[in-house]
């Protein structure tokens, strides 16, 4: 079992940057695959990057790519968002997931076993 928890969300003017946090905790983190999605008011949940057990892929949504940057440190047991150059586009609830398949990093919501609370991101423009 692992549990997770973000942090790092809150309230930038269009163009800043948020760095996001996921904590978990259990054993075996190191062969999860990660994930952050977000989910805004009346849209879809939707991928906003994913990297696999060992930091050997990302993937990141067309959306955000050149601007957001996943990484992971299995010693510490946490997954980070650096988010850059941010967008009223960008507001929504961000999640952290995790998934029991290591390698390639699902990019579907189902594909994902365990969540976190989420974290609030507001961009304002």
């Amino acid at each position: 079992q692992v549990q997770l928890v973000e942090s790092g969300g809150g309230l930038v003017q269009a163009g800043g940057s948020l760095r996001l946090s996921c904590a978990a905790s259990g054993r075996s983190f190191s062969s999860y695959s990660m994930a952050w999605f977000r989910q805004a008011p009346g849209k879809e949940r939707e991928l906003v990057a994913c990297i696999s057990w060992g930091n050997g892929r990302t993937y990141y949504a067309d959306s955000v790519k050149g601007r957001f940057t996943i990484s992971r440190d299995n010693a510490k047991n946490t997954v980070s968002l650096q988010t850059n150059s941010l967008k009223p586009e960008d507001t929504a609830v961000y999640f952290c997931a995790a998934s029991g398949q290591g390698y390639p990093p699902p990019r579907t919501h189902s594909e994902y076993n365990y969540w976190g609370q989420g974290t609030q991101v507001t961009v304002s423009s």
